[in-house]
């Protein structure tokens, strides 16, 4: 017969073994940081030779660009090529649609350009971050019979309504420092090929021409977004600077162990290093996203806004991807600029800053005077 404290023991044994199966079989892979483009994206660099070309050549190169895409122009505090050769779009209309509960729409490639506060007319301080939406433009739309996502292990897209891919690119460039096969993606776009190029998983209701723009006016001051940026890339680091450890005494007999992690619990029943434990390991270069992020103001004229919060992922001048929140209770409630916001002649007359009501706009007067 066996004592009650032995079959405890076992019975606890067995139950740590069962949890263990089953912390590792939930997840057959690792949070490894991604340093190769995804499948879909074709070569983008190529090797640049010097042509030896002369000088008429060069500029008779330079006219032929600009005749196909527009001569350079300084647009909202970008310099880019300028998209108002309206030949180059298309003049093709879309049919109207109303926007409705579950649709989702296209988001933007913006540049992070830094950190500033603002504070609300009660005093309360704000830390934002600026996002400056740099040149984007619609690229191309994939419908969602020709829409294969990339699966991961283990993964299902249980999707309850078909979706499609928009493919939008930012910050246009020479195409000569390209490949031909990546600037085959813009041949009937009518822009420049971009520097930088993002797809974006949106309802066929919401599909966009090639060469539409989008601007900061896409979302409206008070929206609530969720950004999705890369963190730093710290490369291998130990774990006081991964973790946060405290590390050993510097005294008292230690030796050679003054940034160690220590014991990490291998012993006893389970004779092993459980998965997830804080180890020595590369730390950054991540994809991390943000959500319910406030905008605060948005500025028309360099298309940027000052989105809530200081930890958006990435370093300064790095790209983020901006999308309309997925948060249940801070989803629009009112139709958005619906597929986006298309400028018209009374967008002219509108100010180039729109601040949020609880905002101290700080350009206004702070101190009123009554006549008695």
């Amino acid at each position: 017969m066996f004592s009650s404290s032995f079959l405890t023991a076992r019975l606890l044994r067995q139950n740590t073994l069962l949890t263990g199966l089953i912390q590792t079989r939930n997840k057959n892979y690792l949070n490894r940081p991604r340093l190769r483009n995804p499948t879909w994206f074709v070569r983008k660099e190529r090797t640049v030779h010097d042509e030896m070309l002369t000088a008429e050549n060069t500029s008779f190169v330079k006219e032929v660009l600009h005749t196909k895409f527009g001569p350079p122009a300084l647009m909202k505090g970008v310099l880019t090529f300028d998209q108002s050769n309206q030949s180059l779009i298309r003049t093709e209309e879309l049919p109207a649609v109303e926007w409705r509960q579950g649709l989702k729409r296209t988001g933007v490639i913006a540049r992070k350009i830094g950190q500033y506060p603002l504070w609300k007319k009660d005093g309360t301080k704000i830390r934002t971050t600026l996002l400056q939406v740099i040149d984007n433009h619609v690229v191309k739309y994939v419908p969602p019979e020709e829409f294969k996502p990339p699966h991961e292990p283990k993964q299902k897209r249980n999707w309850k309504n078909p979706y499609g891919c928009l493919l939008v690119g930012a910050q246009s460039k020479d195409p000569s420092v390209f490949t031909k096969e990546y600037c085959g993606l813009f041949k009937d776009s009518g822009v420049l090929p971009k520097q930088h190029l993002c797809r974006f998983i949106i309802s066929p209701e919401a599909r966009l021409l090639p060469g539409t723009p989008l601007n900061v006016t896409h979302f409206k001051v008070g929206d609530v977004v969720d950004v999705r940026g890369k963190t730093v890339d710290h490369g291998f680091q130990g774990v006081i600077k991964r973790h946060g450890f405290k590390g050993m005494p510097a005294s008292h007999g230690v030796t050679k162990t003054h940034r160690r992690p220590g014991n990490i619990g291998a012993g006893g029943g389970k004779a092993r290093v459980w998965p997830g434990t804080r180890m020595p390991g590369h730390m950054g270069n991540r994809w991390r996203n943000l959500r319910g992020l406030k905008i605060w103001r948005i500025n028309t004229k360099y298309n940027v806004m000052w989105v809530q919060g200081s930890n958006i992922a990435g370093d300064t001048n790095g790209l983020v991807y901006i999308y309309d929140t997925i948060l249940p209770l801070r989803k629009y409630k009112e139709s958005p600029a619906f597929p986006t916001h298309f400028e018209s002649e009374n967008d002219l007359y509108a100010d180039e800053d729109m601040w949020q009501e609880e905002i101290h706009n700080f350009k206004g007067g702070s101190i009123t005077f009554k006549e008695e």
